[in-house]
């Protein structure tokens, strides 16, 4: 989760395309990517606080599905090698990005969607 400029976000989705392409090439299962369009700032917590997004900004959601822990650290490893995305100018702060690994609790999929 991050906030990016609501200027800039052309640049992200740009960007969102190309990482997205590169972590599905080295195996990651599902990439997505959400842009916030109705996340209100909350009294006490709400995603724009929890990455401190200004007026000007649009909170992002993306996740990445991996087979297990060992599976996300191989991809992982290799996508942070790979050169696409070295070097990249970066359309938002990323010392106020939010990440993390998790492991699936639960899982429904409707097969019609």
């Amino acid at each position: 989760m991050l906030a990016v400029p609501k200027d800039k976000i052309e640049a992200y989705k740009t960007l969102a395309r190309t990482a997205c392409a590169v972590w599905m090439e080295y195996g990651a299962l599902n990439y997505v990517e959400c842009i916030g369009d109705d996340v209100p700032y909350g009294e006490l917590t709400s995603f724009p606080r929890a990455v401190m997004a200004k007026e000007d900004e649009v909170v992002v959601f993306s996740w990445i599905v991996y087979r297990d822990r060992q599976h996300r650290d191989a991809v992982n490893k290799q996508v942070m090698a790979d050169p696409r995305l070295k070097g990249s100018d970066m359309p938002f702060d990323g010392k106020r990005m939010i990440y993390g690994g998790f492991e699936t609790l639960l899982q429904a999929h409707d097969a019609v969607a």
